[in-house]
């Protein structure tokens, strides 16, 4: 990855119709792959007037290998690494992190990845994930044997612990996490909120999902997401898994054809 500035990031989002905020495994990488292709194929016939965004916990090694060899739409833009990655994304598929946008996260986090880890070094139920990520720490966490000392661990450290989907347990900086990135690069684009649809289908969507944008909680998605956003009426519960559910919050809310108009 490259770092570039603000005058660098040159894929305008301010004249879209509709942007699409999505998170990848179990939303727009779900549903039935005629499903995918439908949504697909509707989102790149219309790219003058779609913008799209990746808001996963994937990384940007992973975004890129996607769109290059799988056939899946290349974003404009990536909230990755659950929040602690912004980037644009070139028509060669490299992801550039925005350096304005992630100052703040780079030190809300301060190097903390060593002590992280020595801190839930003998903490049963997580297992390391890659080290590599700049400003995250990541395990596979096994809800039999996890022992949830580690969120007050987490704690102390000045740090936030994310459990999600009941299998991944992430460490990230303080008031760090998908929504609050997804809003702060919106903001920098030029985007309305009202013109965003939102789409998740697990527990580390919540904080982008709660937002107030228009969003959709795909149909296949965790039931401690679907409780937890229980009374939020920007919300549209999916029948549709996946890709399908996108689609259908797509019509549901009108957010395309009256953002058009």
């Amino acid at each position: 990855m490259t770092t570039i500035d603000q005058a660098q990031t040159s894929n305008d989002m301010s004249g879209k119709a509709m942007v699409l905020a999505t998170d990848l495994d179990g939303t727009f990488l779900g549903g039935s792959e005629a499903s995918r292709q439908r949504l697909y194929s509707w989102i790149e016939n219309n790219r003058e007037q779609v913008g799209l965004i990746f808001v996963t916990g994937r990384d940007p090694g992973f975004i890129r290998n996607l769109t290059r060899k799988e056939g899946v739409p290349r974003p404009d833009y990536v909230v990755g690494d659950v929040g602690t990655t912004i980037a644009s994304v070139g028509v060669d598929h490299m992801l550039s992190p925005i350096a304005e946008l992630e100052a703040e996260i780079a030190d809300a986090w301060n190097e903390a990845n060593g002590r992280v880890q020595a801190a839930l070094h003998s903490v049963s139920g997580l297992k390391l994930q890659s080290s590599g990520f700049r400003y995250r720490v990541s395990y596979d966490m096994d809800p039999e044997t996890f022992d949830d000392r580690a969120l007050d661990i987490v704690a102390e450290l000045g740090l936030d612990a994310l459990m999600s989907a009941n299998r991944f347990f992430d460490v990230l900086p303080k008031d760090v996490s998908k929504g609050p990135s997804l809003l702060r690069l919106l903001a920098h684009l030029g985007v309305e909120n009202e013109r965003t649809l939102v789409a998740g289908d697990t527990l580390n969507d919540l904080s982008m999902l709660s937002l107030g944008l228009p969003a959709v909680a795909v149909g296949n998605s965790e039931p401690a997401l679907v409780e937890a956003l229980q009374g939020h009426d920007h919300v549209h519960f999916a029948s549709g898994e996946g890709a399908a559910g996108i689609a259908e919050a797509i019509l549901a809310l009108d957010v395309f054809s009256r953002s058009a108009a």
